[in-house]
């Protein structure tokens, strides 16, 4: 019978093989830019494209990031979560 770890790691394995050809097509990288160079053409272009999902992108990622923080922040004052790392 196989379990939950054994189909985790399979899962895992093919997503490693499968992933960078998904991010070559999606991105329409180029060998002879950086990462950072190639996810500026495509945000540029994702900007020309419609310009007000490019807004709504940027707000959806700051409101994520700031749930984040503020859930950590809870967490760390609110539970035993420093006791559990060992911090206190």
């Amino acid at each position: 019978m196989i379990g939950a770890i054994e189909i985790l790691i399979i899962l895992v394995i093919i997503g490693i093989i499968y992933s960078k050809d998904v991010v070559d097509k999606t991105w329409r990288k180029r060998p002879d830019e950086g990462v950072v160079e190639s996810f500026a053409v495509d945000v540029k272009d994702y900007y020309k494209e419609n310009p007000k999902r490019l807004v709504f992108a940027i707000i959806g990622t700051v409101a994520t990031l700031m749930f984040v923080i503020t859930l950590f922040w809870w967490l760390w004052t609110r539970t035993d979560f420093k006791q559990m790392l060992g911090l206190e």
